[in-house]
């Protein structure tokens, strides 16, 4: 009897798995495939540029009247997952989605995880109402959620399903959420794989040999990985509190923000940090980068999505990465490709607190044979990139907690 019970319950999981997948997957092809539409269009109409003020109004106004429920985004889920108390709004995913592609289209500085993650929560989420799941199986939904969003928007199945452990790290997840995550991120993986979506790919072709000199140049490359993910973190906060302090009506901001952003781009000539920036991300591993490259594309995203535009924060964290790491080469001794794949992701290790998803990412990404380094960068930029990450809603636990409260702790004694 209890065989067939736990039958019927691992056959209902499953299928939830397979639902999730499919729809997240299919709804982050879509999303990809409009967001390479408004890419291209944006490229070939410059002019689009002067539309973001009108582009970030629509925005805000869709939020202010209709949406409040679901503006907090990635952290609604994250503050769900930890105290559950009602289904999310489904409306999440088509509002972040329409205004994702605003933001794009007329050229914002953002990403495309977030507006993947929340999609994928809000589907998610709808299946405690249809299979009648109490609040900890919603914890599991959820999970599930962000594991599909991550894995299909990126093509990284495993580190989809380790990042939607990781990053709810604070909370204890059960040994369920942790199977489920990966079966539903290789559902979404396929279902993205059946559509016309080609994800970019990296290389590093040259590897250095792993010894004791090379160590040593990983770890002042790493801090300096730490530090850009603590300033990207800091910036985004620092420019939403700014807007909200300055401008009371929320729908002003993105109007006012656009303004500002698309003079500066256009005076300044910066189309370069506009959208996601992938093709400075590639070049990136071939060719030295600016050494400021990585700091004007945490001003002009920190801007952007502080101002209220939509989009995620983990692709303009790919470019900082990556084009300090290249701009790096000229100092450090190590191959010019290897420190852009690990800034590429250590970057992105420290401001979400993930070192562990980061590390399995860079090892799809970029293969076995750079393991290493990736995996030392990403724990050390993990440590040194400070208690404050890109998610409000998400707490510090473990080693890192225990060391900056300590240092806090001791800080204080001082005076």
């Amino acid at each position: 009897m209890d065989f067939k019970k736990n039958l019927l319950l691992s056959g209902k999981w499953i299928l939830i798995c397979a639902l999730i997948g499919f729809l997240s997957g299919s709804a982050s092809a879509f999303f990809l495939i409009a967001l390479e539409w408004a890419a291209r269009l944006r490229d070939q109409n410059l002019w689009l540029l002067w539309l973001l003020p009108v582009g970030g109004l629509l925005i805000g106004l869709l939020y202010h009247y209709y949406g409040k429920d679901v503006a907090k985004g990635n952290n609604l889920l994250l503050e769900e997952y930890e105290k559950p108390q009602k289904v999310i709004p489904l409306k999440m995913a088509p509002f972040v989605l329409l205004g994702t592609i605003i933001t794009h289209l007329f050229g914002g500085s953002a990403g495309r995880e977030g507006t993947a993650v929340q999609m994928g929560g809000a589907i998610a989420d709808q299946f405690s109402r249809i299979f009648h799941l109490d609040a900890n199986d919603r914890k599991t939904l959820i999970i599930l959620g962000i594991s599909a969003g991550f894995a299909s928007v990126f093509g990284t199945p495993l580190a989809g399903a380790i990042f939607a452990l990781e990053v709810i790290f604070c909370n204890k997840f059960s040994l369920k959420s942790a199977i489920l995550s990966f079966v539903v991120a290789y559902f979404a993986y396929f279902t993205v794989e059946l559509w016309p979506v080609h994800h970019t790919h990296y290389h590093i072709p040259v590897v250095a040999e792993f010894n004791l000199e090379n160590f040593l140049w990983i770890i002042p490359a790493a801090i300096l990985f730490g530090f850009a993910a603590m300033l990207f973190s800091r910036s985004t906060h620092f420019w939403g509190s700014l807007f909200s302090k300055t401008i009371s009506y929320p729908p002003l901001r993105p109007y006012v923000g656009g303004i500002i952003f698309a003079l500066v781009v256009y005076y300044f000539g910066a189309t370069k940090f506009m959208g996601l920036g992938v093709p400075s991300i590639v070049e990136a591993f071939n060719t030295p980068s600016e050494n400021y490259d990585f700091i004007l594309k945490i001003l002009f995203t920190g801007f952007t999505l502080g101002a209220g535009f939509k989009g995620g924060e983990v692709t303009p964290l790919f470019f900082v990465g990556a084009t300090l790491g290249s701009a790096l080469s000229n100092y450090i001794p190590l191959p010019m490709a290897l420190l852009a794949g690990m800034g590429f992701v250590a970057v992105f290790s420290g401001a979400t607190h993930t070192p562990v998803a980061c590390t399995v990412m860079g090892i799809e990404l970029f293969g076995i044979e750079s393991a290493v380094f990736i995996a030392i960068s990403c724990f050390i930029a993990y440590i040194s990139s400070g208690s404050v990450g890109i998610y409000h809603a998400q707490t510090v636990k473990g080693v890192k907690h225990r060391l900056y409260e300590k240092f806090r702790r001791n800080k204080l004694d001082d005076f």
